[in-house]
């Protein structure tokens, strides 16, 4: 699975004009899920996702997780996180799971960041939609399942 991780001091998801998903501080999350990917590895980002170090402490070092300032996860499926541009210029999504699938997996890794104490707020899988958020730093991280953690 690949994750595009960022601190948010808020986020929402909208979909033909409703709010679907909103939080305030918190990470807003676009999840990826890949050919390969289990429900291991959606557990095994959860985890991660959850315990990322990215929040500042009172030393103003990024020493706290998600879960240590009571923030919230706004997750959002994303398989273009599996765009592959190395030939042509149009992206190639062959190395996406497919849909029914990705859902489950999708959902695996949502459940799997509520089961570590996180509240967690989704999009709607496969839906267009429109994703606001107020990057906090900002911080952005990338997280590849498929690389060693």
């Amino acid at each position: 699975m690949r994750a595009v991780v960022q601190r948010a001091a808020r986020g929402q998801v909208s979909v033909a004009g409703q709010i679907v998903g909103q939080i305030e501080r918190g990470l807003v999350v676009f999840v990826g899920v890949g050919q390969t990917d289990t429900e291991e590895s959606a557990a095994a980002l959860a985890h991660k996702v959850t315990s990322l170090r990215i929040f500042e402490d009172e030393a103003e070092r990024m020493n706290r997780s998600v879960l240590d300032v009571g923030g919230a996860i706004l997750a959002v499926s994303q398989f273009t996180l599996f765009g592959d541009v190395r030939r042509g210029r149009r992206p190639s999504f062959t190395a996406a799971m497919e849909p029914a699938r990705a859902k489950e997996l999708f959902e695996h890794f949502c459940a799997s960041c509520e089961a570590q104490g996180v509240t967690t707020e989704t999009g709607t899988f496969r839906a267009h939609m429109s994703v606001e958020l107020c990057n906090d730093g900002p911080v952005t991280i990338l997280i590849d399942t498929e690389r060693a953690f």
